[in-house]
């Protein structure tokens, strides 16, 4: 609206400055008038939204520090950002040496994974101000607002380190690949280009002779996106990986979120961190404050054990649903979530943690399982089967006892085809090592269909076997709604041994 306003007023004006041209007026001194009220209105405009920009960008003096010791996990990333960041505390001994200050720091990770806590805790090692800002927050539509907001996000931090009497400053930036992706991709305006251009020009700016050291750190989880004049020596100078923590990373963090909470006796860390295989930094978090919530609604002085096996299927699957299947939907479902379950169990025993036929966000059931080995880089042949059993262990169990299928199961059926999919591209079907390129579709499809065949055909050779344990897993489920990996392996116990 306020668009069109703008319009419709400038319209306005020209046609009364013709109209007053038309009979004899001399509007110059109006245009020139009017030409400098507009210059001088947008100046004021946009220096407003500098400063609007500047209050967000700033991030308060008091805020608690953080330092290293507050990040749980990450042991190889904080490693090496305390060696790049040496550089910078050892000032005097680099300029002696002759060695460039560094300029940048590119964090690249998955989400939650702590990126910003470790620029923080950087910012707090070097002893340097600390500015935050999101690479969202420079691309406007008009031109030259997001070169102007660079030049001033770096100017503000010179300034902040001054006032505190400070030789270095820290500006962090979130989400970089919105202001510094690949440059020529947007051809509607320059805008992107022109302050992505505008960052390299500061970065380039930083030497050893200023009274205010600027490092610049990055985060993303897309460095792919990023422009190669920005990955360049000289720019970003290390590039720390910051990956998905591992079990004992994710004990270390578990340890710091739960230091300042009243924990029961039953609870076991060690457990939780091992059944959270996948979690980043931000789930765990999320999963002890969960936890912390759930002891508050029952009322209870002490966050117990089932607090937090309850929180990580809500943090995984989202909050529970208040509509429930009918009684027929629930059996079909316990059928479903016993048959993945058991074969769970058959493939990998004592990996089933818990199995419920609760509905949380789109699921309706669901198996959770723990992961023992975590150097989980390369997937063998028998792990993919092993994966495609569980997967289609599900729709085989309602087939055999109820006689058909669901829709239920076109998510495991999903993952089994990209299982399959990654199967044969690894050389390990029938068809030997292939090129997707010039192999037949038909051959491709092919090749997937026998393996999933293969695997189903093995499946429903087992479950025909254990028809009996699997109604009673799955009247027991049902019944309860949730058993434990405990419960379901003491239902099993006589067909283990």
């Amino acid at each position: 609206m306020m668009k069109y306003q703008k319009e419709l007023l400038a319209g306005l004006v020209a046609g009364v400055l013709v109209f007053a041209a038309l009979i004899g007026i001399n509007v110059v001194p109006f245009v020139l008038f009017i030409g400098f009220v507009y210059v001088v209105a947008n100046r004021f405009w946009l220096g407003n939204m500098h400063s609007k920009a500047g209050t967000l960008l700033s991030t308060s003096t008091k805020e608690r520090l953080i330092s290293f010791d507050d990040i749980g996990g990450q042991a190889v990333a904080k490693q090496e950002l305390l060696e790049a960041l040496d550089f910078i505390n050892q000032h005097e001994a680099i300029k002696r040496l002759g060695i460039r200050p560094l300029k940048g720091l590119l964090l690249s990770g998955p989400p939650g994974t702590g990126k910003t806590l470790l620029a923080k805790a950087a910012a707090t090692y070097t002893d340097s101000t600390f500015l935050a800002a999101s690479g969202s927050e420079f691309v406007e539509m008009y031109a030259g607002v997001g070169a102007q907001r660079v030049r001033q996000l770096f100017e503000r931090a010179r300034d902040a380190a001054r006032k505190q009497s400070k030789t270095r400053a820290i500006v962090f930036l979130d989400e970089i690949e919105v202001l510094g992706g690949q440059r020529g991709k947007h051809s509607s305006h320059l805008e992107y280009d022109q302050t992505l251009n505008q960052l390299l020009v500061e970065m380039d700016g930083i030497s050893n002779e200023t009274d205010v050291q600027v490092l610049v750190i990055g985060a993303t989880n897309r460095p792919d996106l990023l422009d190669s004049a920005l990955l360049r020596p000289g720019r970003f100078d290390r590039m720390v990986r910051v990956d998905l923590p591992e079990k004992d990373a994710r004990l270390q963090i578990l340890q710091v979120h739960t230091r300042n909470k009243p924990l029961a006796p039953d609870v076991n860390l060690v457990q939780l961190a091992q059944e959270t295989y996948g979690f980043s930094g931000a789930h765990l978090e999320s999963l002890s404050n969960e936890a912390a919530i759930l002891a508050m609604r029952e009322g209870v002085a002490q966050i117990r054990q089932r607090h937090f096996q309850q929180s990580i299927e809500k943090v995984m699957l989202g909050e529970a649903q208040e509509r429930r299947p009918s009684i027929a939907e629930q059996h079909r479902i316990s059928l479903h979530e016993a048959g993945h379950a058991i074969v769970a169990e058959h493939v990998r025993p004592g990996s089933v943690a818990n199995v419920t036929i609760l509905s949380r966000g789109d699921t309706l059931g669901y198996v959770r399982q723990t992961m023992d080995d975590e150097a989980g880089y390369l997937q063998t042949e028998e792990q993919i089967r092993e994966q495609l059993w569980v997967l289609l262990a599900g729709a085989i169990a309602e087939e055999l006892t109820l006689g058909s299928r669901s829709t239920g199961a076109s998510g495991d059926f999903q993952k089994a085809i990209e299982l399959a999919r990654r199967y044969v591209l690894a050389g390990m079907s029938p068809l030997g090592i292939v090129d997707k390129s010039v192999l037949a579709k038909n051959e491709f499809c092919r090749a997937q269909q026998v393996l999933l065949k293969d695997v189903e055909m093995a499946v429903r050779s087992y479950l025909a076997e254990h028809m009996s344990l699997l109604t009673q897993v799955a009247a027991k489920l049902q019944q309860e709604e949730r058993i434990s990996g405990t419960c379901l392996r003491e239902l099993l116990a006589p067909v283990s041994a």
